[in-house]
């Protein structure tokens, strides 16, 4: 058990890397939406590998999937990509406590297809990550099918941010394109691609359960929307017949991992789900082993 009174080991499938670094790749709309918008506790300053690893333990999170963003198209107003090569040094410091996640621009065209197969075939990159949103395409997008298909020729799952987004650069607000419906005809598409849809949907978690329900390669992330303000049929989801469905995540540093721990055991669920959900389900979908 963690200081938390966590079971130990949880894995956080979507976490920022924030060094300082990484953060030399951010615009400048960052600290008013991480300080502001979300009241995230993170220092604007950057946090080392070292101390984020501290703040897991305490929390009882062995393990983070760390995501290099590809956040609109580079160039655009608030637009930025966070290099490969930056989450890849972090996993390479500290392998089997950070895993990368290769952000995709559909945008890119054949340089992101070779770029992701590079991250998964040549760094070790577990999965794709995807921003709907930030390119004002739903996901179901013919311009996101190549990498679809790609993520089930490497054997990969893909992430993507489903439900409300926010306004993130104020010179570039976006719509919420990314309604968890969508993800139907995806699955359907490509019924061996394991579709992870984060961020719980919010406000159509409805939706997602559907999708998640309906589909065996459609799973739910729970990140970025603090745990105590989780819809009940959400909590009822992870706590009974959708306790294989849903995985574990904080979108740090929107959510600090302590915080959200603590949150996650206040909903009093089950030993079992409660297992899956930090921890199995994160093992078996990304074909981690134990």
């Amino acid at each position: 058990m963690s200081e938390t009174g966590a079971p130990a080991r949880a894995i956080d499938i979507v976490a920022g890397i924030w060094t300082q670094e990484a953060l030399a790749h951010r615009p400048g709309w960052q600290e008013e939406f991480f300080a502001g918008k979300m009241k995230s506790k993170a220092s604007m300053q950057g946090l080392p590998l070292e101390d984020m690893l501290a703040q897991m333990a305490e929390a009882g999170i062995e393990r983070a999937f760390l995501f290099a963003p590809k956040a609109g198209r580079k160039g655009l107003p608030g637009s930025f990509h966070l290099p490969y090569e930056v989450v890849a040094r972090a996993v390479e410091k500290y392998p089997g406590r950070f895993y990368g996640l290769a952000g995709i621009d559909p945008f890119e065209g054949m340089n992101g297809l070779r770029a992701l197969e590079d991250a998964v075939r040549n760094m070790g990159f577990i999965g794709a990550h995807l921003y709907p949103h930030w390119f004002d395409l739903p996901p179901d997008h013919a311009r996101y099918y190549p990498f679809y298909a790609k993520c089930c020729e490497l054997g990969v799952p893909i992430q993507m941010q489903v439900g409300q987004s926010m306004v993130y650069a104020k010179e570039q607000p976006m719509r919420s394109v990314g309604r968890p419906i969508l993800l139907d005809g995806i699955a359907c598409d490509f019924p061996e691609l394991k579709l992870i849809g984060i961020h719980v949907g919010i406000p159509w978690t409805d939706e997602m359960i559907a999708m998640a329900w309906k589909h065996a390669n459609v799973y739910i992330g729970s990140d970025a929307h603090s745990p105590k303000f989780w819809p009940q049929n959400f909590v009822n989801y992870i706590n009974t017949y959708g306790q294989d469905k849903v995985l574990f995540g904080t979108d740090f540093p929107v959510l600090g991992f302590a915080r959200t721990m603590d949150e996650v055991l206040a909903l009093g669920l089950r030993p079992e789900p409660l297992r899956k959900f930090l921890r199995d389900n994160a093992l078996r979908v990304y074909g981690l082993g134990q």
